[in-house]
């Protein structure tokens, strides 16, 4: 395997960081870089900018947006990022909108428009160069192109000791990202999700690989993908149990029923695709292969501890 292409890509990215910040301005960039008042739609947009210190300027948040934990003390809640109120939003009196990619409905986008609020929608990619071009749109949007080189550099550190971690897995094991029941049947993550990408970031491999997005499953399905490990997120009383998942008769008869493999992780360090991904993607590893605890190099996360503040 080469290892050597997603680190030319995370270096390519923190050089476009550098280039950028010596380019000439438009006249929109210096009006976004000039706002003060920010509404920011989508969980990992927020904890970037709290991470680059600029948490003063947003005025509104969605409810994706729980790390840090003081974001929803401290700032306007909006709504969920696809059910978002033109109403709601308008009414913070925002000078620019940072949006998660999908973020909705349609006709609040469209109001939002003709309200000329500036709207900066943000790539949703599963992947490292992904959540490194999250922190460049920011950072640049925002007038903070040498925070988010400082934090793109931290990130792809830790990147980087995440890919000598996973070198040493051997036999990957299959896991099953299970999202919801709905009428008894178990929702599952396909490929071209979030879920996918962590469970390949983290050495393992989606126990279903034959279509794309969440869908309803079998109980035939269920037992033919054989899970060695069932992976869902925490998410309050909401969150699915282990209980219910090993007591659901096709999931008694998977290989992850006779250990009762069963690992919960909150949902938005698990799929949130931002900067604490690669700790998240360590922190299933490790779940995944209790061995390589011993040989964990990553230590401290940087994107945990790096000050890019000011």
């Amino acid at each position: 395997m080469n290892l050597s292409v997603p680190a030319t890509r995370g270096r390519c990215a923190i050089l476009l960081i550098a280039t950028l910040a010596t380019a000439p301005a438009s006249a929109s960039e210096i009006r976004n870089a000039q706002a003060k008042r920010i509404v920011a739609v989508g969980g990992a947009l927020t904890e970037i900018v709290y991470a680059l210190g600029l948490e003063d300027r947003l005025v509104g948040i969605d409810t994706t947006s729980l790390h840090p934990p003081q974001a929803l003390q401290q700032k306007p809640n909006v709504g969920y990022m696809r059910q978002l109120s033109a109403e709601g939003v308008l009414g913070l009196n925002p000078e620019l909108i940072l949006a998660t990619e999908g973020s909705g409905p349609k006709e609040t986008l469209a109001v939002l428009n003709e309200a000329k609020v500036p709207v900066v929608t943000v790539p949703e990619q599963f992947s490292e160069a992904g959540i490194l071009e999250r922190i460049r749109i920011i950072a640049h949007e925002l007038g903070a192109d040498q925070r988010g080189s400082c934090l793109s550099e931290a990130v792809e550190k830790d990147l980087v000791a995440l890919r000598k971690l996973r070198a040493r897995i051997g036999e990957k094991r299959r896991v099953m990202f299970v999202i919801s029941f709905v009428s008894g049947r178990a929702v599952v993550a396909g490929r071209k999700t979030a879920a996918h990408e962590i469970i390949a970031l983290s050495g393992g491999a989606n126990a279903i690989d034959d279509y794309d997005g969440y869908k309803p499953l079998s109980e035939e399905a269920i037992v033919a993908a054989r899970p060695d490990v069932i992976l869902v997120m925490q998410r309050g009383r909401d969150s699915i149990s282990q209980e219910t998942i090993f007591s659901n008769a096709a999931f008694a008869l998977t290989p992850a029923a006779k250990d009762k493999s069963f690992i919960a992780m909150d949902g938005l360090y698990l799929l949130g695709f931002g900067p604490r991904t690669a700790a998240a993607a360590r922190d299933l590893a490790v779940s995944l292969y209790p061995s390589l605890a011993a040989s964990d190099e990553m230590g401290k996360p940087s994107a945990l501890t790096v000050n890019c503040r000011q």
